[in-house]
This record gives structure tokens, sequence and C-alpha cells, in this order.
């Protein structure tokens, strides 16, 4: 694609950015649905142990997909400022590289799975009654990993690269395989959480079969090149994405140690009724992700080209489109709670559908920021300012809710009444991280605003 007929750098805004964003989030939204009706048939037809054996397995997968998202993030926003600078072959060095770097590190973590497995699910704080089940569900999904993040890292290239349609399609192919497969292994045969996870995979190899089109498009910017010698390529996207890995590491720690005080305070019921709780969480950071996705290919190429003008205006509108996600979400949960989070149990699991609805009550206010604070988080990112967006990803995702998760439980437990809300308040620690980043991320982007800015580094072209 030239310069003169790209139109993330010269297209009309809003068409534009509804281009790259409606894919996205078609796509994510298919993701969302996938995850979303894998919970609903896990804990209908499994129950609703098998809904916590799942979350508890969160903390650790989160480790490889905050790996992936470094790469895939921050690898596709250098290749789009190269190639915004017109400099295509500096960027099919950081495709290639990054691709590399995905494979044998999901690779390396699969094999050393099997090795410390044991030591894994103790560290997790898997109750011994869940291990078998948990332990069924990871042993097939561990492969799978491979592929499906794989997979996730390409995803960010295509559509940087200028094919959403593509992209968007591959998802649509991997999360409608995935509920169909469901149906059938779960609900039909009765496989249990080997089905869930059966399912996954073989649509997951399907999304990567249709994604891989883009290796035989004559439209394609990006060329994958096995033979890499200037590294430097890959350390730089990974710093640079490097507050998406916080984000989602931050994230793993952060349920882990919910995983350890619901436990702790509610037992395995705790755990199942969270679970359901998390999934509208999980819904509503991949409708924002589908307007981050479109932000980050459009600030960086049009960084990378100093149209400073046009990265405002696609600023405004991501903010825009994430505040309304995030207004309707709160909304909807307030409005319809035991209704939204009844869909996951069965009607045996009235009680823990009631503390699954209590839960949600307790942080609806996180919803009306939490997409905010990614949207300007990814803006720091394109704009190359990895120190102040991995500063409000670190505050959001680690620092603020582990200090204020720890500290309400524990003037809790010292309340001398210890009545039934005592046990969850905890959690008001969520949105009240959420709004206090809210205030850090404003003022670093009204520091970072464009037009204060200047390119953080010359793009020159480099020859490989």
């Amino acid at each position: 694609m030239t310069p003169e007929k790209n139109p993330a750098l010269n297209g009309a805004v809003l068409p534009t950015f509804f281009y790259y964003a409606v894919p996205s989030m078609v796509g994510l939204i298919a993701l969302t649905t996938t995850s979303l009706v894998d919970g609903i048939f896990v804990g209908n037809y499994v129950g609703a142990d098998a809904l916590a054996a799942v979350t508890l397995l969160v903390p650790l997968l989160t480790v490889l997909y905050a790996l992936a998202l470094m790469f895939a993030i921050g690898g596709s926003v250098g290749a789009g400022t190269h190639m915004g600078a017109k400099d295509p072959g500096t960027a099919s060095s950081v495709f290639s590289q990054t691709l590399i770097a995905t494979v044998a590190t999901t690779t390396l973590f699969t094999l050393a799975s099997i090795v410390f497995e044991p030591w894994l699910f103790r560290l997790l704080n898997i109750p011994t009654e869940l291990v078998p089940m948990v332990g069924e569900y990871f042993g097939i999904l561990r492969w799978t990993l491979i592929i499906q993040l794989t997979t996730m890292v390409l995803y960010y290239f295509v559509r940087a690269d200028g094919h959403p349609i593509l992209a968007t399609i591959s998802l649509l192919v991997g999360s409608l395989g995935n509920i169909g497969l469901d149906v059938f292994f779960v609900c039909q045969w009765g496989w249990g959480l080997a089905g869930a996870a059966w399912s996954t995979a073989i649509a997951q190899v399907a999304q990567a079969a249709v994604l891989c089109i883009y290796f035989f498009s004559r439209r394609r910017t990006l060329h994958f090149i096995w033979r890499q010698t200037r590294w430097s390529h890959l350390f730089k996207a990974c710093y640079n994405g490097v507050s998406e890995f916080i984000n989602e590491i931050s994230a793993g720690i952060i349920i882990w140690l919910l995983n350890f005080l619901l436990i702790g305070r509610l037992g395995v019921d705790g755990v199942a009724a969270f679970s359901v709780v998390s999934y509208y969480i999980y819904l509503s950071l991949m409708l924002t992700y589908g307007v981050a996705d479109a932000l980050h290919l459009l600030v960086s190429q049009n960084f990378g080209a100093g149209n400073h003008q046009r990265i405002r205006q696609f600023l405004s509108t991501a903010l825009i489109g994430s505040s309304g996600i995030g207004l309707s979400l709160a909304v909807s949960l307030l409005l319809f709670g035991d209704q939204l989070t009844g869909w996951f149990l069965s009607g045996e699991d009235a009680a823990i559908v009631e503390e699954a609805s209590r839960l949600a009550f307790a942080i609806w206010p996180l919803f009306l920021v939490n997409g905010v604070n990614v949207i300007l988080s990814c803006y720091l990112t394109a704009i190359h300012r990895p120190t102040p967006s991995a500063i409000v990803a670190i505050l959001r995702g680690l620092i603020l809710p582990a200090c204020f998760l720890l500290g309400l439980a524990h003037l809790f437990d010292q309340a001398a009444l210890r009545d039934s809300s005592s046990q969850w308040s905890f959690l008001w620690a969520l949105p009240l991280a959420e709004w206090i980043t809210f205030a850090v991320a404003i003022a670093f982007c009204y520091r970072h605003r464009p037009d204060r800015f200047e390119p953080a580094f010359p793009i020159q072209p480099v020859e490989d």
C-alpha cells in the first residue's frame, strides 16, 4: 500500500476510524461472545466448580497473553510508524522478528509447564478437589496456546498493513467455530472441560488458516524473512509495548490475589460468583480494545508522518467511543444485574447467582473509566511515550488495586461487626483504583498532547 493510497494518513477522519475500528470491534465482540458462551456452557452443563477451575488458571495464562500482547502491540506500532515514514524494509524486520519471538516463547512455556505443573498449581492456590478438573483442561490448552498466541500477534500486523476485513473474518471463523464445537463437545457429548479445551484448539487452527491468506495478498507491505541479524528492532518494539505487558501481567497478579481473598472468605463458590462478574469486565475491555486497535495503528502512522491534527481527531473519537461503552455496561448491570449474572449458572446455583449480583453492584463504577484509561495508555504507546504509558498501566493494573485490595480486606477483617457484606466489600478497591488512575492518565496525556510534541526519534530508512 503506497502512502498516497493509505487511508490512515489521508482519509476522512470518521470514515477512516470506523473502517479500522468496526472490523476490530466485530472481531473482538466475536471473541468476547466465545468467552461468554464458553462460560455459559461450562457453568450450566459442567457446573460452578468447573467455572471456578477455569478462573483459577487465568493468572498463569495471563503471563503468556502479556508477552504476546507486548510483542503484538509494540511490534505493530513500530511497524506502523516505519510504514508511515516510508520505510517498509524496517517494518518487515519488526514483523518477522516479532513472529519468531512469539513462537519461541510460547513453545518454551508449553514445555516448561509440563515439567513444573504441580508446582504451578500450588502457586495458583488451586484447591485439592479442583486439581483433576484443572489438569484435564490445561493438559489440552497448553498446546493450543502456541497457535492461539502466534495467531493473535499476526492479527495485529495484518490489521496494521491495511487488511482489517481479513483479520476480522479470521476472528469470526475462530469464534463461531468454537461456539459450534462447544455445542457438540460440551452439551451433546458431555466431554466436560476437556470438550471446551478441544473446541478452543480446533477453532484456533481454523482461525490461523484464514489469517494466513494474508501472505498471498499482493497488497501487503510486510514480508516475513527468516534470516534476521538486527534484533534491536525487536527490543525496541518490546520496550514500546511494555505498558501492554504490564497491563496483562498485572491483571494476572490481581486475579491471583482476588482468587486468594475470595477462597478465604467465600470459598470456591465465591470464585465462581466472581467468575461471572469478570466476564463483564472482560467484555468492557474487549470492546475498548476494538477501539484501541484502531487508535494504535492510526496514531502511530500519523505520528511517523507528523500529522498532529489527525492524531488529536482520532484520539477524541476513541475517547467518546470508549466512554459510551463503559456507560452502557454500568447502566445495564445496575438495571439488569440479576438477569445478566443468571445466564452463566443453572437453577441449582441460585445462591451463587445472587452472590454474583452483589459483587457486580460493588464494582460497577469501574466501567465508567476503565476503558478510557486503556485508550489513554494506548495513545501514549502510539506516540512513543512508553514510560508514562507504563506508569498508567502499572497504576491501574497492579499497584493501586493490590494496595487497595489488601488494605480494604484488612480493614473489613478488623471490623467489629462481621455482616455478609464485609466479606466482599474489599472489591470496592477495583473502581477506586481505576478512578485514581484516570486522574493520572489525564495529566500525562495533557502534557503529551499533539500540539506540544515532536516525534520521539527521527525516522530514517534502515537498510537490512
